[in-house]
C-alpha cells in the first residue's frame, strides 16, 4: 500500500490498529560497506553480499568473505541482533530485488553496500514484527512497484518504500504476532538441520557402501579384516567385479519429443525435469501429456525397475543424473534428452541408480560430455562407463539401506513443506488482522500450532 492508502486488503484495519509510514518506525538506516581487497592483516572483517540472504529471510554467514574496512567505520557497520536488512540491488528478470532478513545474533562483520541496514525504533515497533511485515510484503509482490530495472540488475527504490503505509498493531500485539511466527520459523530451521544431518549420513554411507560393501554378517568391510583386490576403479572387495554399463544394461536413447501429433497415440511423457528433480519416478509426479508412435512406445515405454538418466544438459555437471522407476506406471514413455538403462539379470536397478552417483562415475561422464550451449553424451559413452558390481544379494542390501535413508529425508522434507504452508497461512491471518491474538494476550497464553 502506498501513501494514498488504496490497497484493498488493508482498506479497513482491525480495531486498535493504525496506519504508519514505514520510515516512522525506523530509528536509523544506512547502507552496508563492501570495503577493499585485503593487502595485509590489518582491519580485516567478514562481509557478506546479497547472495547470503535467502527468500525466507535467513542469512548464511558462511558466505561472508574477508574484506578490508576503515577502522573508524567498523563499529558503525557491525551488525547487531534485531537489525533488519533489505536488498537494495540484485534480483534478476525472474526474481525481484528487495529480499529482507533479520539478525538473530550479533555478527562481528557487516554486509555489502548493496544491502540497507535498518534499526527499528523498539519503543514503538517490535523488530521481529517489522521483519515479518516486510517479508510478507516481499513474498506477496507488494514491493513490485519499487523495482527499477537497469541493465543486468534490479534496484529497489528504498526512499519511496519508506513512504509506504504499513498496518501497525499495538505493541503487545506486535510482540505476540512475532512470537507466533518465530515459533514456526524455529521449527522449520530445526527440521532443516535434521534434513542436513541425514544428508551427511547418507553421503557417508554411500562412500562406505559403494566402495567397501557389506559382508555376510551385515558389517561394512574393512581393509584390515577383509580382502580387497586391485581394479580399474581402485581397491574393491575381493567378491566384487568391475563391469561396463553396456554389459549389465540395455541402453535406449529416447528421441520422443513434446510435439502433439493427432495421428499418434496419447501417452504420458517422462521429461528431463521429472528425472533431474526426483531420485525416484513415481505416480505422484505430474507428467505432461504427449503423443508417440507405436514403435516409440514399444521402445521407450518406462518399466518398474528402470533407471533413467539425463543424457543432455545445459551444464556438464548435470549429465547422467539418475532416477529410479520405483512404481509400475501405465502408458509412461521416456522423453527426449534422456536415456533408459534397463537392468539385466546381474544387476539390481535400485543399486544401479545409487552406483551412478559415485564421484568417479560422475567425472567419467562429465569429461566426455560434448557441446557448446548444451552438453551431451553418446550411447557409446554410457555403455563404456565402469561401475563396481557386488553379488546381487549384496547389491540389494546396499540399495535397501540407502533407500531407507532417502525415505527418512523425504519424510522430513514433507514435514518442512507442511510447516511452510502453516507459516504462510499464519502470516496471511496475523499480519492482516484477520485473526487477532488478543485472547492470547488477555489469557497470558502462548500459541500452539498443530503440524
Amino acid at each position: 500500500m502506498s501513501g494514498d492508502k488504496d490497497f484493498k486488503e488493508f482498506k479497513e484495519l482491525p480495531e486498535g490498529w493504525k496506519w504508519v509510514r514505514l520510515g516512522e518506525v525506523i530509528e536509523n538506516t544506512y547502507p552496508g560497506e563492501w570495503g577493499d581487497n585485503p593487502t595485509d592483516n590489518k582491519n580485516i572483517f567478514p562481509v557478506f553480499s546479497t547472495l547470503a540472504i535467502d527468500y525466507d529471510g535467513r542469512i548464511d554467514f558462511t558466505k561472508a568473505v574477508l574484506r578490508k574496512l576503515n577502522k573508524k567505520k567498523t563499529e558503525k557497520f557491525k551488525l547487531k541482533k534485531g537489525m533488519i536488512l533489505i536488498e537494495k540491488s540484485g534480483g534478476s528478470t525472474d526474481t525481484p530485488a528487495g529480499k529482507v532478513a533479520i539478525l538473530k545474533q550479533d555478527f562481528e562483520g557487516t554486509c555489502s553496500n548493496f544491502i540497507q541496514i535498518l534499526k527499528p525504533n523498539n519503543n514503538t515497533c517490535n523488530s521481529y514484527y517489522l521483519f515479518y511485515r516486510l517479508l510478507y510484503n516481499f513474498k506477496n509482490n507488494l514491493t513490485e512497484k519499487y523495482q527499477q530495472k537497469t541493465t543486468g540488475i534490479i534496484n529497489f527504490i528504498l526512499k519511496e518504500y519508506f513512504n509506504e503505509y504499513i498496518p501497525h498493531p499495538p505493541f503487545p500485539e506486535q510482540q505476540k504476532i512475532a512470537e507466533i511466527l518465530e515459533t514456526i520459523d524455529n521449527a522449520i530451521e530445526k527440521t532443516d538441520k535434521i534434513i542436513e544431518k541425514y544428508k551427511r549420513i547418507k553421503q557417508g554411507l554411500m562412500q562406505d557402501l559403494l566402495a567397501k560393501g557389506i559382508d555376510e554378517n551385515g558389517n561394512i568391510r574393512n581393509k584390515k579384516t577383509h580382502k580387497f583386490k586391485d581394479s580399474p576403479l581402485g581397491k574393491i572387495p575381493e567378491e566384487w567385479e568391475v563391469v561396463r554399463l553396456g554389459e549389465v544394461c540395455d541402453i535406449r536413447i529416447s528421441n520422443v519429443d513434446k510435439k502433439i501429433d493427432e495421428k499418434e497415440k496419447k501417452v504420458m511423457l517422462c521429461n528431463y525435469l521429472d528425472v533431474y528433480k526426483n531420485d525416484y519416478i513415481t505416480k505422484s509426479i505430474n507428467f505432461m501429456i504427449g503423443t508417440a508412435t507405436k514403435r516409440e512406445i514399444d521402445k521407450f515405454n518406462v518399466l518398474k525397475g528402470d533407471v533413467i538418466i539425463t543424457k543432455d544438459s545445459e551444464e556438464f555437471d548435470d549429465i547422467a543424473k539418475p532416477s529410479y522407476v520405483s512404481e509400475e506406471i501405465l502408458n509412461l514413455v521416456c522423453g527426449y534428452h534422456l536415456a533408459i538403462l534397463r537392468p539385466k539379470n546381474t544387476i539390481d536397478g535400485l543399486f544401479l541408480s545409487k552406483a551412478l552417483r559415485i564421484h568417479y562415475v560422475n567425472v567419467f561422464f562429465q569429461k566426455r560430455a560434448n557441446g557448446i550451449t548444451r552438453f551431451g553424451i553418446t550411447k557409446e559413452t554410457i555403455e563404456n562407463a565402469l561401475i563396481p558390481l557386488p553379488p546381487l544379494h549384496e547389491q540389494q542390501r546396499i540399495a535397501e539401506i540407502l533407500t531407507q535413508t532417502d525415505q527418512t529425508i523425504e519424510k522430513e522434507q514433507q514435514y518442512k513443506e507442511k510447516l511452510k504452508k502453516i507459516k504462510q497461512g499464519l502470516m496471511q491471518d496475523l499480519l492482516t488482522g484477520k485473526v487477532r491474538v488478543n485472547n492470547l494476550l488477555n489469557e497470558g497464553k502462548g500459541y500452539v500450532y498443530q503440524a
